[in-house]
């Protein structure tokens, strides 16, 4: 007899006499002893890397100075109250600042552009320009309709009537000069 492979059975190898499984297989043993032996050395290089940094981190902190000998260094620099905080860096920081609590700060932003669009006031006031609400800006639109500049390269409509009227005097003063011949 012969397998799948063509190579005859051996005696005491085939699945029928070993009730279903072959012998040769490696056992649960093995398999455990893997599966320990990995987590222990992954326990082991988690501490052993840890140590490392904590010795390296004091080693750090020993051998660092102060970049002035003007400058100190705080003992506790985490503060908890968000309006102490606020102020410090309004103090410390000049304008722009970076955000540092994006949703109360976009509302803010928000609401003052809601006040800006339903209020009116002066823009600049020594040049005349001032703001309105935006419901008024549109009926102000609405009934008076958008000012429109005239495009580039075209003449505006005072000036086009104008050279209309130019030439038609010039064909009729040109005409008039053909019936004297």
């Amino acid at each position: 007899m012969s397998d799948l492979h063509g190579s005859p059975k051996r005696k005491g190898h085939g699945t029928a006499d070993n009730g279903g499984f072959e012998r040769e297989d490696m056992g649960a043993g093995p398999v455990i002893g893997f599966i320990v032996t990995v987590v222990i050395t992954g326990v082991l290089v988690y501490y052993g890397i840890w140590g490392m940094f904590n010795i390296l981190d004091k080693m750090e902190a020993k051998n660092q100075k102060t970049a002035s000998p003007l400058v100190t260094t705080e003992k506790e620099t985490r503060e908890t109250d968000h309006n102490v905080i606020s102020e410090k860096i309004q103090q410390t920081f000049p304008e722009p600042r970076l955000e540092d609590n994006e949703r109360t700060e976009i509302n803010d932003f928000r609401y003052n552009e809601e006040v800006r669009l339903n209020s009116s006031g002066w823009v600049d006031q020594s040049a005349g320009v001032a703001h309105i609400p935006i419901e008024r800006a549109m009926q102000l639109i609405a009934e008076r309709g958008l000012p429109t500049n005239p495009q580039a390269g075209t003449a505006p409509p005072s000036i086009v009537e104008s050279g209309r009227a130019a030439a038609s005097r010039a064909d009729t003063s040109n005409a008039a000069k053909k019936k004297g011949k």
